[in-house]
């Protein structure tokens, strides 16, 4: 496993101490591997994420185009969602 040298501020660096004091960690590799682990997934996460609202907004650019839009303002229908999910309780 390639090894590297990282800098941290003190807050940083004070924060992995203590989890590997804590126990939960062996040692503060496991630490930082862990947090590079979940800022990789929140960033595959808004990725994700993006990819779906972009094609959601090309799915409505392409209704507006060919006519398909509601006069419904954004109140009116969540309005309609909300008086649905109350007759479903």
């Amino acid at each position: 496993m390639p090894t590297m040298n990282v800098s941290l501020p003190k807050a940083l660096a004070e924060f992995v101490e203590e989890a590997v004091a804590s126990g939960q960690y062996g040692t503060a590799s496991e630490v930082v591997r862990d947090g590079l682990r979940l800022l990789q997934y929140e960033r595959e996460a808004r990725a994700e994420k993006l990819t779906i609202l972009r094609r959601e907004i090309q799915i409505a650019r392409d209704e507006v185009n060919a006519g398909q839009f509601s006069e419904e303002s954004v109140m009116d229908i969540l309005a309609e969602v909300r008086a649905e999910d109350e007759r479903e309780k």
